[in-house]
């Protein structure tokens, strides 16, 4: 059974969740991602159940250690978790969603200690295979509360037994397993070329809750990546994006 823990989540789009223990109560969370924590808080890292388990953690976008955070004193403590770039924190409670909660690749943040983040695959090879995030999914399991981490503006949907929505593959940050998840090639040959929006959709079948996120990560590194791909040319002596503000100082540019 999982600990039951408080929580205050701080902040709009650069959020933190600062997380209240009891005397003996903990946190398990993904490796770098503590911010700050009280003097009675005792950290230990490990791969969280053998090589194996961060082998399988790594898979899923996650370090190979995992982090474990316990109260060891008389009173509460505290600690807080930052979100690792622009976007919400979700706040799941797994025992009022089925114990079972699936999420992308790389979204877990942290978690009451006693929740398992276990891997999972979408059983379809078309999934597999044109899913823009990966077929290799993390499954949140237990009973008690678990924070995820998605970009941009987060919009949660329910959808009726038979109820059917398409959305880019990126931006499906996580959803209930009672929900089907397939993957379907957009129609239409100029649609497919110059869309602009790729040639795959996820399909979603309700019933079930769902999270979208407006700004994958993946959506996010592109952008950066492509503005830098402009700069490199013009600064042949320092390239990317650390050249680039380099520049900027050097240059008496302090406006970025």
């Amino acid at each position: 059974m999982a600990d039951v823990i408080d929580y205050k989540i701080y902040g709009d789009d650069m959020q933190l969740v600062e997380v209240e223990l009891d005397p003996g109560e903990g946190v398990r969370a993904e490796a770098g991602a503590m911010m700050y924590m009280g003097q009675s808080i005792e950290m230990q890292t490990s791969t969280g159940g053998g090589m194996f388990s961060g082998f399988k953690r790594m898979l899923t976008g996650e370090s190979f250690f995992i982090t474990s955070f316990l109260n060891n004193g008389s009173g509460k403590g505290r600690l807080a978790f930052a979100a690792p770039y622009p976007g919400k924190i979700i706040p799941l409670d797994l025992s009022k969603e089925g114990g079972v909660f699936m999420c992308q690749k790389d979204a877990f943040l942290c978690a009451a200690a006693g929740i398992e983040i276990e891997i999972a695959f979408t059983k379809k090879i078309g999934a597999g295979l044109f899913g823009g995030e990966g077929f290799i999914l993390q499954r949140l399991r237990g009973d008690g509360l678990a924070f995820i981490h998605a970009g941009g503006t987060i919009i949660e949907k329910t959808l009726a037994a038979g109820e059917t929505l398409r959305v880019d593959t990126g931006c499906l940050a996580a959803f209930a397993p009672s929900v089907s998840y397939d993957i379907q090639m957009v129609g239409g040959f100029k649609n497919a070329l110059f869309g602009g929006e790729g040639i795959f959709l996820a399909k979603l079948t309700g019933p079930g809750k769902i999270y979208l996120q407006t700004l994958p990560f993946s959506r996010l590194a592109d952008r950066i990546m492509a503005a830098a791909g402009g700069r490199v040319g013009e600064s042949k002596g320092v390239s990317g994006v650390g050249g680039q503000l380099l520049g900027g100082l050097l240059g008496g540019d302090r406006n970025f």
